[in-house]
C-alpha cells in the first residue's frame, strides 16, 4: 500500500503512466483494424459479440504476460540458430504473426480488387465462421500484446502503471471498436487503406522477427499522413456528389 501511495503522489509516475497510456493506444489500433476487417466478415448481429471477445482476449493476454515479466525477458535469449543467425521466441512469433498478417492482408486485398468473376457479376462478400474469426483475432491478440507489453516493459518498472496503462488502452479500443468497425464497412476506400497498414504492420513485424528494428514513429506518420490524404478524398468526393446532386 505504502508504495502504490508513493507512486500515486510522483509526478514522474503519473508522466510515465500517460505517456505510456498514449503508446498502448497507438499500439492497439493495429490490432483494432484487424479485429474490424474480420468482424466485418461475420453477419451483423454476430459483430459485437466478436469485438467484445477479441478484445477481451488483448486484455487478458496483456494482463497474463505482465505477470510473467521474468518468463517474457527470457523470451529475447537464442533458442535456434539458422543459417547463422539467432532466433528467440520472440522473434519466432514475431515471424509467425508477420507472416500470417501479410498472408490475410494479402488476401483481402486480391478479393477487393479481383471483385468479378468470370461472367462479369460481382463476387458476393467472402463470410467466415464466428469460431474462425475467433481464433484468427487471438492469434494476432498474442502476437500484438506481446509487442505491447515488451514496449511497456521498456518504458517503465512499475507494475501498476503498466497494469492501469493496459486497461485503460483496451477501454478506449472497447469504446472505438464499434464506430471504427461500422466506419471502415461503410467506406471501401478506407477498408483498402487498412489493408495496406496491415500488410506494412506484416513487413515491420517480419523485418523485426529478423533482428532489424524499425522505429514504429516513422510507420505511425506514414500511416497517419496516408489516412490525411484519404480524408482529403473523401471530403472533396462529398463536395463533388452535392454539386452534381445540385445541378440536377
Amino acid at each position: 500500500m505504502d508504495a502504490l501511495t508513493a507512486l500515486a503522489t510522483d509526478p514522474a509516475a503519473w508522466a510515465a503512466l500517460l505517456t505510456l497510456i498514449v503508446m498502448e493506444v497507438v499500439l492497439g489500433i493495429d490490432n483494432l483494424i484487424f479485429i474490424s476487417i474480420l468482424t466485418n466478415k461475420l453477419p451483423e448481429a454476430m459483430r459485437p459479440k466478436a469485438r467484445a471477445i477479441g478484445l477481451s482476449g488483448a486484455l487478458l493476454m496483456r494482463i497474463a504476460l505482465l505477470f510473467t515479466l521474468s518468463h517474457l525477458a527470457g523470451m529475447k535469449d537464442v533458442v535456434v540458430t539458422l543459417f547463422g543467425h539467432g532466433f528467440s521466441w520472440r522473434d519466432m512469433i514475431l515471424l509467425g504473426g508477420g507472416l500470417f498478417l501479410v498472408y490475410k492482408a494479402t488476401s483481402e486485398i486480391n478479393h477487393s480488387t479481383e471483385h468479378k468473376d468470370e461472367e462479369g457479376d460481382k463476387k458476393p462478400q467472402v463470410k467466415i465462421g464466428f469460431a474462425a474469426a475467433i481464433a484468427q483475432i487471438l492469434l494476432l491478440d498474442l502476437v500484438f500484446s506481446i509487442d505491447s507489453i515488451l514496449t511497456a516493459v521498456g518504458m517503465t518498472d512499475h507494475l501498476p502503471i503498466m497494469i492501469v496503462s493496459v486497461l485503460v488502452a483496451v477501454f478506449l479500443m472497447f469504446v472505438a471498436s464499434g464506430p471504427i468497425s461500422s466506419f471502415i464497412n461503410r467506406h471501401p476506400s478506407i477498408v483498402m487503406l487498412a489493408l495496406g497498414f496491415l500488410l506494412m504492420i506484416g513487413m515491420v513485424l517480419i523485418a523485426e522477427g529478423f533482428g532489424a528494428h524499425i522505429e514504429k514513429g516513422y510507420i505511425y506518420a506514414a500511416m497517419a499522413f496516408a489516412g490525411f490524404i484519404e480524408a482529403l478524398q473523401m471530403f472533396a468526393r462529398g463536395r463533388s456528389n452535392k454539386t452534381m446532386g445540385g445541378e440536377h
